[in-house]
């Protein structure tokens, strides 16, 4: 019997977003109108992580999740691995450095923050902090701290990155749902429930009988993707090229 969410429901999942806003603005006014069609279906989107970082507009893409979503809709937010970067320097200033290498600086640049200055006067690590949180309105931080780590629709369960395997649902650990990879990727075996992910980017969505992947590389390719599921249907929608 092939995998259903409970009837009467269209669920839309969105990969990794990477402050893209302007793909973000796209495809949600793709799902609205796609939504539109479903008449009175129970209508909800999950956001699979990984908002900030690298692109141009990290705080654009989380005002837009925060204040300018489609109406009737549930939402469903969760954390990805670039969360927990910005998570960590905001508690640890000492993770700063690997936070800029992982596309932490476009994610500063983003909130107005003096990157430049910063580095041409030097500035320790807790002064970055300092600029940061100035620049981060109160409404984001309360986001980002708030983000899930899996949601669980019929057959579905969403995560960032994956499971670990052989490990049971209500077992899995923060760090493999946001971090994991080639565990995940290579296993044939089935989970408990089919895997919608993100986090390893693939220049189309993979579907494999134990997981979708849907991370299309928005920040690099400009195509980011939702996975459309009702009826025991699976479609997806994407942004251009």
């Amino acid at each position: 019997m092939s995998a259903t969410i409970p009837e009467g429901q269209v669920v839309y999942a969105i990969g990794d977003i990477h402050g893209r806003s302007d793909l973000l603005t796209q495809l949600l006014a793709s799902i609205a109108n796609d939504a539109a069609a479903a008449g009175r279906a129970a209508k909800t989107l999950v956001f699979l992580g990984d908002y900030v970082d690298r692109g141009p507009d990290s705080r654009g893409v989380i005002e837009r999740l925060t204040t300018a979503l489609p109406l009737g809709f549930a939402t469903h937010f969760l954390k990805g691995n670039h969360e927990q970067f910005l998570l960590d320097f905001l508690d640890d200033p000492l993770w700063l450095d690997g936070w800029l290498r992982n596309g932490g600086e476009q994610t500063l640049r983003s909130y107005g923050v003096d990157v430049d200055g910063l580095q041409d006067r030097r500035t320790p690590a807790t002064a970055w902090r300092e600029a940061f949180l100035e620049a981060l309105p109160e409404a984001h931080l309360q986001f980002l701290g708030g983000l899930a780590l899996k949601c669980v629709v019929g057959d579905y369960v969403f995560v960032h990155a994956g499971l670990r395997p052989g490990v049971p649902l209500n077992q899995q650990v923060a760090e493999d749902l946001l971090w994991i990879r080639h565990e995940f990727l290579d296993c044939q075996e089935p989970f408990e429930k089919i895997v919608v992910h993100g986090h390893t980017p693939e220049r189309v969505p993979v579907v494999r009988p134990n997981r979708i992947g849907i991370d299309t590389g928005a920040v690099f390719s400009d195509c980011l993707t939702a996975l459309r599921l009702e009826n025991g249907t699976r479609t997806f929608l994407h942004t251009a090229p």
